[in-house]
């Protein structure tokens, strides 16, 4: 029985940790893949203290200072679902990656019973397993994904070096997106179903300097074409009259947003209407001892530096849940 079960490996996760490491609490860190949305950032300028950095050291600094504490991160866990017993305790079940299962209570549906097993159990929760990539849901995405489909331009923008790639999405990670293939791709096209970019201005201005980047706005992506391999996309656009064009690419990088990692969390949990866990200022949900932190949360900016703050912010009031407990 832990005091804290942490679910998640990114910023959110690493303050968290960071906070319970010191308040000499009886913790593990479960998480999928260490690092999250981090790990797949390009360029970071905003992070304090840093002027300029990349998703991929920031996070081997977050687990440099973790492990500086000694902190236990368990990886290539899959969290199912997370349970709160009878007696007010956390029963965690994992799809995959965690030990064998430990027997916690049985559970009655009212017409047959059966026992619950836990991977893990804790007196208290912090979920702050951040978001995945929206996915467009168009003819040809599924079935070239990683055949040329890729939702991360950190990890596989190399491989398109001197070819020609769509970059599809209207936000700051699209404009990160074709600013870094600017450098890499021959022909970089930026395809935005808006009439305009939802970004950053400093980033929207030097993309308008990348000679061979396209900008196509009113785009509505409706189809990724190919054989083996994507060799195509088609796209309709509105204005200024309606037409159905397409471009001849190697390459497609999806930038539309992101859905929050919820799923593991009971019915009983409130979520808006996205999916995203509802806390309060306190980062607790509407049942006790459960917190959650992060991009996984309805707070309304995402940013690595609030993440962190609500992650260490979960901590501390789950520290006073605690000491109520005793």
């Amino acid at each position: 029985m832990f005091d804290l079960i942490i679910i998640g490996g990114s910023a959110a996760a690493t303050a968290a940790g960071i906070y319970a490491a010191r308040r000499n609490l009886n913790f593990k860190i479960i998480t999928k893949d260490f690092g999250g949305e981090i790990a797949t950032s390009g360029e970071i300028a905003n992070w304090p203290g840093i002027i300029k950095t990349d998703g991929i050291t920031l996070a081997k600094q977050f687990r440099e200072h973790l492990e500086s504490y000694k902190v236990q991160i368990e990886e290539g866990v899959e969290v199912d679902k997370i349970t709160k017993m009878s007696d007010g305790t956390y029963c965690i079940t994992a799809k995959s990656g965690a030990g064998p299962k430990m027997a916690a209570e049985k559970l009655s549906d009212g017409q047959k019973t059966a026992e619950l097993k836990c991977d893990y159990a804790a007196r208290v929760v912090i979920v702050a397993t951040g978001v995945r990539p929206r996915e467009l849901n168009v003819p040809g995405e599924k079935e070239f994904r990683n055949k040329g489909v890729s939702y991360c331009t950190v990890c596989d923008g190399p491989l398109f070096a001197g070819k020609a790639v769509a970059i599809v999405g209207g936000g700051n990670s699209a404009l990160e997106s074709a600013l870094m293939m600017a450098d890499i791709a021959q022909k970089v096209y930026v395809v935005n179903k808006n009439s305009q970019f939802n970004g950053d201005q400093i980033l929207i201005d030097n993309l308008k300097f990348k000679k061979n980047v396209e900008i196509i706005y009113n785009a509505d992506t409706t189809h990724i074409i190919g054989n083996e391999f994507v060799a195509g996309l088609k796209y309709t656009r509105t204005v200024p009259t309606e037409t159905s064009e397409e471009l001849k690419i190697d390459g497609i990088f999806v930038h539309i947003g992101m859905l929050p990692n919820s799923g593991m969390v009971s019915p009983e949990v409130a979520k808006n209407q996205t999916g995203e866990i509802i806390v309060d200022k306190n980062c607790q949900t509407n049942i006790p001892g459960l917190y959650a932190a992060g991009d996984v949360t309805d707070i309304p900016h995402k940013q690595i530096v609030i993440s962190a703050g609500q992650g260490s912010c979960a901590v501390l009031s789950a520290v006073n849940y605690l000491n109520k407990l005793k």
